[in-house]
Formats: C-alpha cells, structure tokens, sequence
C-alpha cells in the first residue's frame, strides 16, 4: 500500500526517484549547523513558552505573531450559513459555509448531536494523501455528492478500516467539523506536480503555503469555537498524516484548542532529512514547511510550544515515512518540555506495530483517551 503523503514525483519519462541526488552533496555540513537554539533545555518552561511561541508565530503565521491568542481586528465576521443537512440517527450531519479569512469563504461538514449541548468538539484534520478530490470527506461521509462519497469509501478502507473517525466522534457526543485545507475538495487545484507552483507564487505573494494552512487552521478553531452547541472550553484538534502535523502545529499556535490527537506525523529533522524520505521531494512537503524555522526550532520544539496540553502521538514502526529511531527521538525531546512543567502524564506518546494508518484499535485507544481530557 502507498501510504498517504507518499507518491513518485514525475517527469515526462516517467516517475522521479527521491535519491541523495535531491540533496546538496554538502547537506550533512548543512544540518550541523541546525542547532536549533530556542528550543527548551531548561528554566522556565512557561517564560519559555510563550517568549518562543511569539517567535515562532512571527516565522510560521502571514500575520505573525499579532494574530495569537485572540486574532486581529481585522478578522471577518465568519457569517456562517447552512447550506443542507442530514440526518443520521444519533447525530445530524450539516454542509455550512464560513469566511474562514478575509480572503477565503469555505463549506465545512458539521457533525451535531441530538440534545441541547453544550457538546465537547473536535476539529477533524484531513490528511494529504496525493488525493485531493476530497478533503473533509477523507473522515466524514458526504451525502451531496456520489463521486465523493465512493472517494470517502475508498478511503475509509484504506487507512481507517472502514470507519469514518469524525462520525465515530459525533457517535461518542462530540460535535465535529472538519474543512478543506488550499488544494483540496471544493477548493481543489491543479493536482500533485502544481503543488509547488501554488507554494512558490504564495511566496511571491509574502505568504508561505504552510503558514497559510496554520493561519486557516487557527480561525477555523475560533469558528468551531463560537458554533452555539459548542462548549468552548472543550475543543480538541485530531489528525492523521498531514492532518497530525496540523493538530500538533494548531495546539502549540492556538489556545482555543484545549488537548490533541496526532496519528502518524511526528519525527525529528535530522531523521527525515535523509535520502531517501519523502521530506525531499518538495511537493506535499510545501504544506509543512515554514521558511526560517528550522533555524530556529525542530519540530518537536514547536509541538512542545503546546505543553502542558494533553496531547496523544501515535505512530507505526513500519510507516516507511517515519522511521521509529527519529519518531522516538522527538518524543523524547518533547518529554523534556511537559516533565518541566511537572505533567508528564498529560504527554502520551506511542509507536504501535503497523504502519501510516489509522486503524480501528488506534481509533479507540486515541477516542478513548479524549474522553478524559475534553
């Protein structure tokens, strides 16, 4: 199976390999000198936390730092409007619209249950997968469209053994939303090799791609937030693969967000920049790639940026995209920020046989877990 995230550049003759050749011959001088001097190694951790989370907001968000924690003045009204709903028996699934920016107003599928609430809620991330026919609907069913819904089967049986992960939420009382992030579902492009095209010209335009998803993320969390059977206290972030790293990205830069669930995303730098790894070939890696970051933090420096959070990392130790040696060398490093604060149980960290999937016993062990933090 090729895991999500994971498909062959191509040329006109055909696949591309991801060799040493998409490296500077003097790339291990290169990643000496990633020291990554703001990362936590000891003192304060709250001073720490949120000196570094400024910083690092100034480096990852179009609006820096200015947008955290409350946003700015001039965010929209997000205006939602319901579009359709359906009923599914425990729980009511609506299409509504929202300006999720100024710039962009999208469709998200909202997942209520019956009753008055206030419900707990989770914004349910999607992953990249090289499919982008779909978004929201990689976890939610759609009932609007066939294609799509055949696409969501498609999926569902691939990576989450035929579940749906935000309608096993809704059936547990939570209410769920998930969107399409830039590239994908309603707001698809133009496909796999236009990916660096759109990250390239967003540059050009004084934005990165990845920063783009974060900042699109960190509204839609205030969206899902002010939804009237919300309980805004209770909101968590849940993701697989690309949708992990977002979880984890939206913990640390959001306070709205309450706990988190990443499922398949999580190494450090030096693991995944070798031959070899997917991390290479530009493309996908664009959505998760800050320019002037890695000078600065790893990525388990800014997924600590959300201690003392709860937070659950899953991975599998064959998922070829992240090998189990860098994946526990994280965790590791994140450890040390929450055992600083003294909440060390809050951090779980696990890597379970398997590979980049999102299996039935992983879905309850992680759902199960929620349970007890939102």
């Amino acid at each position: 199976m090729t895991p999500p995230d994971h498909q062959p550049d191509k040329s006109e003759d055909g696949p591309v390999a991801i060799s040493s050749s998409n490296l500077p011959d003097f790339y291990p001088v290169m990643k000496q000198k990633l020291t990554f001097p703001l990362a936590f190694t000891s003192g304060d951790p709250e001073r720490w936390r949120q000196e570094t989370r400024a910083t690092a907001a100034d480096l990852m968000l179009p609006d820096g730092a200015a947008g955290l924690p409350g946003g700015t003045a001039s965010d929209p009204p997000f205006a939602p409007a319901l579009q359709d709903s359906v009923d599914r028996g425990e729980f009511v699934a609506h299409l509504v619209a929202f300006n999720v920016t100024a710039e962009s107003r999208i469709t998200a599928l909202v997942l209520e249950p019956k009753g008055e609430g206030p419900f707990p809620a989770v914004l349910l991330l999607h992953d990249h997968g090289s499919r982008f026919d779909i978004g929201k609907e990689k976890g939610i069913r759609p009932w609007y469209d066939e294609a799509r819904l055949e696409a969501s089967r498609d999926w569902s049986g691939r990576y989450f053994s035929g579940l749906f992960p935000g309608e096993e939420l809704a059936r547990r009382g939570y209410v769920v939303v998930a969107t399409d992030a830039l590239g994908w579902g309603d707001r698809i492009g133009n496909g796999y090799e236009a990916q660096q095209a759109l990250a390239c010209n967003l540059l050009n335009l004084g934005c990165s791609l990845a920063g783009l998803v974060a900042a699109e993320d960190i509204r839609t969390a205030r969206f899902v937030k002010s939804l009237p059977k919300v309980d805004p206290d209770r909101l968590a972030a849940v993701g697989f693969s690309f949708g992990a790293f977002r979880a984890w990205q939206l913990a640390a830069l959001s306070d709205d967000v309450k706990a988190a669930v990443a499922v398949s995303w999580m190494a450090t730098i030096d693991g995944l920049m070798v031959p070899g790894n997917n991390q290479l070939r530009g493309q996908s890696a664009w959505y998760m790639t800050h320019p002037g970051l890695a000078k600065c933090l790893d990525y388990p420096d800014v997924a600590a940026l959300a201690a003392p959070k709860p937070l659950y990392f899953m991975s599998g130790e064959d998922d070829p995209l992240f090998p189990p040696q860098a994946v526990q060398q994280a965790y590791d490093r994140m450890q040390t920020v929450w055992s600083a604060f003294g909440k060390t149980e809050k951090l779980r960290t696990e890597i379970w046989p398997g590979g980049h999937v999102f299996t039935r016993d992983r879905q309850q062990a992680a759902f199960d877990w929620l349970a007890g933090c939102v």
